[in-house]
């Protein structure tokens, strides 16, 4: 594999970061080990090891829906800050809706 060197201050760039020259003495050799290691990783055989989103089987961990009995009306609307019959009463947040 051809080594690339990598500048700090390009990829600095092309984020749109400004990195003091001093930080960029810190960043470069960080940058360049990234590197290295994903370039170790890269260099891993993986024939015949078949493509996973997931390093641990995915079990659904949902309940069954099922209908069962909830809080009264009357219990849920109790403190509320304001009603209007049976429904919750907000002051408007979004500037330009309707009252």
């Amino acid at each position: 594999m051809e080594k690339t060197a990598i500048d700090v201050a390009y990829v600095a760039e092309l984020a749109r970061l400004e990195l003091t020259d001093e930080e960029k003495a810190v960043f470069q050799p960080q940058l360049e080990n990234i590197v290295k290691y994903v370039e170790k990783i890269s260099s891993v055989d993986v024939d015949g090891v078949p493509p996973t989103l997931h390093g641990h089987a995915v079990v659904n961990a949902l309940r069954e829906d099922v209908v069962r009995p909830s809080m009264d009306r009357e219990e849920a609307l109790a403190n509320a800050p304001g009603r209007t019959g049976d429904e919750f009463l907000l002051p408007k947040i979004v500037e330009g809706a309707e009252s």
